[in-house]
């Protein structure tokens, strides 16, 4: 690799390069995903992604966290390429490296906001009173450090959303991945949320890829791209 290169490879956090993806390949329906897609995220950087309804984004955002595989391109997280890598090497990834959030919470009901941010950790081999720090750290950024011992039923939609955030950067990851993060909320407290996002990721020197339909919060970011048929075509 030459220097230039390796200088590249250094300032990405993550590269998608030439990623396609279809399902039911070779059948009558058939569906082509992806056609060569090409995105990077600079350390430190905060990138929107637009994207009609079924254009693909959530394909793209799973292929990125390697959750899903592509049928051909590859992927790099923080210089590392990841394609042909076996489950045990991707999940290792993940755990460490990455954080995802989602539309919809999804925290465990049974465990307090405490526990929620606690438990990642725990599975990650972090011991247990330096992960409930931290979760208490992460869960005062963001205004639900006082509500930190209830369950998600006693939280209104935008703390448990706050609590999801915690959850993502509970393993302080290079790499954040969201999904609509905000797009189960109402306007006013999705706007809100967003900007505790926006703070949480700027302090921690997250890159970051964040799905939204919403062309206001978009333009919070440092660059736009959109996704069209399968496509990045200019924002």
């Amino acid at each position: 690799m030459s220097e230039a290169e390796n200088e590249t490879v250094m300032r990405e956090m993550l590269s998608i390069q030439g990623v396609t993806k279809t399902y039911n390949a070779g059948k009558p329906n058939q569906v082509e995903v992806l056609r060569g897609v090409d995105i990077s995220v600079a350390r430190g950087e905060v990138v929107g992604l637009i994207a009609p309804s079924g254009a693909g984004k959530s394909t793209l955002l799973h292929i990125a966290g390697l959750l899903d595989v592509p049928d051909a391109g590859k992927v790099e997280i923080a210089g590392q390429d990841m394609a042909g890598r076996g489950d045990r090497a991707r999940t290792a990834m993940r755990r460490a490296g990455v954080g995802f959030i989602y539309q919809f919470h999804h925290l465990l009901p049974e465990f307090s906001a405490l526990d929620n941010v606690v438990l990642p950790q725990l599975a990650n081999a972090v011991p247990e009173r330096e992960a409930a720090e931290r979760a208490m750290m992460l869960l005062e950024k963001v205004g639900v450090g006082p509500r930190a011992s209830h369950r998600p039923s006693a939280l209104s939609g935008g703390e448990q959303q706050r609590v999801a955030f915690c959850r993502a950067l509970a393993n302080k990851p290079g790499l954040l991945l969201a999904d609509e993060p905000t797009g189960n909320l109402d306007p006013d407290t999705s706007d809100l949320v967003f900007d505790v996002l926006m703070g949480l990721v700027r302090e921690e020197g997250l890159s970051a890829l964040i799905a939204t339909h919403n062309l206001e919060l978009a333009a919070k970011m440092d660059r736009v791209l959109r996704l069209d048929a399968g496509r990045i075509v200019p924002a």
